[in-house]
């Protein structure tokens, strides 16, 4: 994992940086990280570097939507809303979590706050327990300091960190 630039960050987006540095180095079997705001934009991301490597036209070499925490996001954005809409369609209250199993990984997407969903692609390998279990203690620590100022804080550093990276 490339650890993003904090420089310049309020503490609380330096902690949301360093509990999602925390999940991807101590779960193992994880293979990408994105926290993704209501509407869809991606906040914070496991490996940033990547989303500039998936916009670039390279060979296919990491597993995983096209490698790029933008398209995690995509997809994390997509399934919230669909079994949002499942939820409300159903009539069975708000949508706690949800886990995709795959011949090849597992996806799991977590709501966090307002809206917000923590999306994580883990490898085929992983313990869908511990990777859910750790991803319920980043959204109860995550959750509450995810306000509207902090996510445009860290919305306004994903793209100040892509416009100096595309220089």
């Amino acid at each position: 994992m490339t650890a993003p630039s904090t420089f310049g960050l309020s503490s609380e987006a330096r902690n949301l940086h360093w509990l999602l540095t925390n999940l991807v180095e101590e779960v193992p079997g994880i293979q990408s990280v994105a926290v993704v705001s209501s509407d869809g934009l991606l906040l914070l991301s496991s490996d940033p570097g990547r989303n500039l490597e998936a916009r670039q036209a390279r060979p296919r070499t990491v597993k995983g939507p096209r490698g790029s925490s933008a398209d995690l996001a995509t997809i994390v954005s997509g399934i919230g809303s669909l079994t949002i809409g499942a939820a409300k369609l159903m009539d069975s209250g708000s949508v706690k979590h949800t886990m995709v199993a795959m011949d090849e990984g597992s996806l799991f997407v977590m709501s966090i706050s307002d809206g917000s969903l923590l999306g994580v692609h883990g490898s085929a390998d992983c313990d869908m327990s511990v990777v859910a279990y750790h991803m319920a203690l980043f959204v109860g620590r995550a959750g509450h300091v995810l306000t509207p100022e902090l996510r445009s804080e860290l919305r306004k550093s994903l793209e100040s960190e892509s416009a100096g990276s595309t220089r």
